[in-house]
């Protein structure tokens, strides 16, 4: 069983990726601005996930591209969302079976970046991508908004089932 903090994240991904699903090239290109573009944001946090979880941990990346063109500060783009979402899924499978592993131990451990001992934990990591996560989700929803999308999902997902609230003394992490 995955550490609960390994399912919000998770549970998190799927609310991230309804909220930019059945977007056209066209629509995913678009920008409204200040906002980037929905394959931008699909891009931004596939380079989020790939710097945390396999750069920090392994030193490399799946898409050097992604490094180059999505990291915070990147200038804006209008990426295909097809390709954004083909990179962010092959990213964050490469991720999956590591996430698995994870305990309250090694969530707390402060991490090495670099040859050195950082501040930050894994565990951090994980709340930081979850809380960037959201705040892009909302402006996905906003751009699909302001798109003249029709039948978008009006609240947060089915939590209930498929990331309950388990605490974590009830669980043997």
């Amino acid at each position: 069983m995955a550490h609960p903090l390994i399912t919000q994240l998770r549970f998190t991904r799927s609310e991230f990726h309804r909220s930019v699903k059945n977007v056209s090239v066209k629509d995913g290109k678009t920008r409204i601005l200040p906002m980037n573009c929905l394959g931008w944001n699909v891009g931004h946090l596939a380079w989020q996930e790939q710097r945390y979880f396999l750069f920090f941990r392994l030193g490399n990346y799946l898409y050097p591209e992604i490094q180059a063109e999505f990291a915070f500060g990147s200038p804006a783009s209008t990426p295909s969302i097809k390709e954004m979402l083909e990179k962010w899924t092959k990213i964050t499978e490469e991720i999956d079976p590591w996430l698995d592993t994870l305990t309250t131990a090694i969530l707390s451990k402060q991490i090495i970046i670099d040859g050195k001992e950082s501040s930050k934990t894994y565990g951090n990591l994980i709340q930081r991508t979850i809380y960037h996560y959201w705040y892009h989700l909302g402006e996905n929803m906003a751009i699909r908004q302001q798109l003249g999308h029709k039948d978008l999902p009006i609240f947060v997902g089915n939590i209930d089932s498929n990331a309950p609230y388990i605490p974590e003394s009830s669980t043997s992490l």
